[in-house]
């Protein structure tokens, strides 16, 4: 018998803010960060400006997965809280096992509660609409098999990330650099552009030259990405920059006005231990 009562679950990469979170009843699951005076839960008690600060004062820390006792537990809440059912948008298997033990937590419960796992294959601002434009249709009385079978894997196709990062730096010591150049941030002045790659890993969409460029590119980026689509939901993110953002969305809501919804988000902390600072994102997510 298919699940009548729906909840969602994700993780802390998916970059939501505490209201929208409650608003829209997500479960999320928050990843660890180790420093070197122990370790931290994502979202909970250590944030994305506590982690610039760290690197700026030269630490390194390190990212892991939540337990999997911190994800057992929150599904068998949700036995307890009377769903049937949950959905669960993970981040990038390109970057984290936070998908595969997923996957494995929802094995151990399936007598319970039956949870259909997806892998993002991105984060932050593309994982975090998924998530959202989920949230509507389960409040809309979309059926499980409509939100199991078609409409999370359509989703999950038409969400277009763009970053832009001061320096690569972090990505390369953490090992997390994949399909990016490791060149694009070396030089005088350059600032790479990444999004993710079919694959999850993350990769160059564009390089420029200067502070200046990079809105501009990141804009056009994402009208690109819409293309001729009509209805499209747009956000906007950033990593300590939110004079940078506003601007950003100042500029992206003229070049596509007709969009249904534009969000702003707050990049993760475990995020930001792979990207450092003065990170600006902007992403369209195309509904037809």
């Amino acid at each position: 018998m298919a699940p009548k009562k729906i909840a969602l679950v994700t993780d802390s990469c998916a970059d939501l803010s505490r209201e929208l979170i409650e608003e829209n009843d997500i479960h999320v699951i928050p990843l660890r960060i180790s420093c070197v005076d122990g370790e931290f839960s994502d979202g909970v008690d250590i944030s994305a400006a506590n982690i610039y600060t760290r690197l700026h004062a030269g630490e390194l820390p390190k990212t892991s997965l939540p337990t999997g006792e911190d994800m057992e537990r929150v599904l068998r809440r949700l036995v307890e809280e009377g769903y049937d059912g949950a959905i669960a948008i993970m981040f990038s298997s390109g970057l984290s096992g936070t998908y595969n033990l997923m996957r494995l937590c929802a094995e151990d419960v399936k007598d319970v509660l039956d949870v259909r796992v997806y892998d993002s294959k991105s984060g932050s601002l593309g994982q975090g609409m998924t998530v959202l434009q989920l949230a509507e249709n389960i409040r809309s009385g979309m059926s499980w098999e409509e939100l199991t079978e078609r409409r999370v894997p359509d989703l999950l196709g038409r969400g277009y990330p763009f970053f832009s990062v001061d320096t690569l730096e972090y990505l390369k010591k953490g090992g997390r650099i994949g399909k990016v150049t490791a060149a694009a941030g070396t030089l005088l002045k350059i600032k790479p552009i990444l999004t993710f790659a079919p694959d999850g890993q993350l990769q160059s969409a564009a390089k420029v030259r200067g502070r200046g460029q990079v809105i501009d590119k990141l804009v056009e980026l994402v009208k690109t990405a819409c293309g001729e689509h009509k209805r499209y939901n747009l956000a906007v993110a950033n990593g300590g920059d939110p004079e940078g953002m506003a601007l950003v969305r100042e500029k992206l809501t003229a070049a596509l006005p007709d969009y249904e919804l534009v969000r702003e988000g707050e990049i993760d902390a475990t995020l930001s231990v792979y990207i450092g600072d003065g990170v600006l994102g902007a992403a369209v997510q195309v509904l037809d």
